[in-house]
């Protein structure tokens, strides 16, 4: 069926959510054990933030992998642009806040570019996943 054709549906899938919880965990790793290495941080946390959402998201929605990748791509730029006209701020939040950490304080094209990464990654596995298994 066309992608455009595709309806949104629910359904938990244990190996996305294995992925999730795998992936939060690393996140977990290089926010508390890590710090002192800052590209690691900066960038593939970044790459591995998309990949945290994506199976997050794929772990409950029956959805396209290709769309939801998209979704997640544009979502995680919208923040990344909340980030350049200080939402965080503008909602009253403070550095310390969880809030203010969540939605951040520091605009980047770098990290625009880590989360394009992330999904072409994520996207690359996908489509040979696909490949290897008939349907």
């Amino acid at each position: 069926m066309p992608i455009s054709h595709q309806r949104l549906a629910l359904g938990f899938s244990w190996p996305h959510a294995l992925l999730a919880l795998v992936v939060f965990a690393m996140e977990v790793v290089i926010a508390t054990q890590l710090p002192h290495v800052s590209w690691i941080r900066a960038y593939l946390g970044d790459v591995l933030v998309v990949i945290l959402i994506y199976a997050a998201a794929r772990s409950v929605l029956r959805i396209h992998d290709h769309v939801l990748l998209l979704a997640v791509f544009v979502f995680a730029c919208c923040i990344e642009f909340a980030q350049y006209f200080r939402l965080a701020e503008l909602l009253g939040f403070v550095r310390g806040d969880v809030m203010y950490t969540v939605i951040g304080n520091t605009f980047s094209w770098g990290d625009i570019v880590c989360y394009a990464i992330g999904c072409i990654a994520m996207a690359l596995v996908v489509s040979g996943k696909n490949a290897l298994v008939p349907a």
